[in-house]
């Protein structure tokens, strides 16, 4: 049975996109802060088509800052605007003199540092944020490394035992992302923890660490809830 063609309605941006989606990312201008949740809309909206769901939006879309402001056209044109400006005079000289400046060594060095020092880093800071936080929060969880057929892209770094079942783990540093807001789960990452959760029972959960002083420390704060429910409906246990 074919699969039915979806139809792209989206602007290729070629080349350009790169730097657009750098920026736009970087400064944080197409947040829910800015141009509210979209996702959570257009589910509301359930348009049939994109004339249904641009009209809905601009009814219903306020920026999430604290204080919110209706969004319109010149909304979306204004952050077009302060986009603009951030490439033109950040981003572009920013590049150029890194480009400029780029030498040989540096990406020699940049590869060994990647597949050598950060794999370290790395591999201290999940043993840190599992075995001094996540293992002390949830003493009853009993949690170990994934196995290869799980980590190898680097979705899923530990599963937490949850009975028969379990939930997963990806832990990130924080600067794997300049604002942990910023990170999107790609649509094959989606698919992984789909999988996950199909074969363990229990859903993936993306933790961001950053060091203070000699402890790393759990960022998202707000995961531990998620987990401690998540705990909860494994176990059949009501919040």
């Amino acid at each position: 049975m074919s699969n039915k063609e979806i139809k792209k309605f989206a602007k290729p941006f070629g080349k350009k996109e790169k730097v657009l989606n750098y920026t736009s990312n970087t400064y944080q201008l197409t947040r829910p802060s800015k141009v509210d949740a979209v996702m959570a809309l257009i589910r509301e909206c359930q348009p049939k088509a994109l004339e249904d769901w641009e009209k809905y939006y601009f009814e219903k879309a306020y920026s999430k800052a604290k204080k919110k402001v209706k969004i319109n056209i010149e909304t979306l044109d204004e952050l077009g605007e302060r986009l603009y400006a951030k490439i033109t005079e950040v981003v572009i000289p920013e590049w150029t003199a890194a480009f400029k400046d780029l030498t040989l060594q540096d990406c020699k060095d940049y590869i060994y540092e990647v597949t050598i020092v950060r794999t370290y880093d790395g591999f201290l800071l999940e043993k840190s944020v599992v075995n001094d936080g996540l293992a002390k929060i949830f003493p009853d969880i009993e949690f170990e490394e994934s196995d290869p057929e799980l980590d190898h892209s680097g979705d899923i770094d530990y599963l937490g035992k949850v009975g028969n079942k379990a939930f997963g783990i990806q832990i990130k540093p924080i600067t794997a992302n300049a604002n942990f807001n910023n990170y999107k789960i790609t649509e094959r990452m989606s698919s992984s923890f789909q999988d996950f959760e199909e074969k363990y029972g229990g859903k993936v959960f993306v933790i961001f660490s950053t060091r203070t002083g000699d402890k790393k420390v759990i960022v998202n704060k707000e995961i531990i809830e998620e987990i401690k429910e998540e705990i909860n409906r494994l176990t059949g246990i009501s919040s």
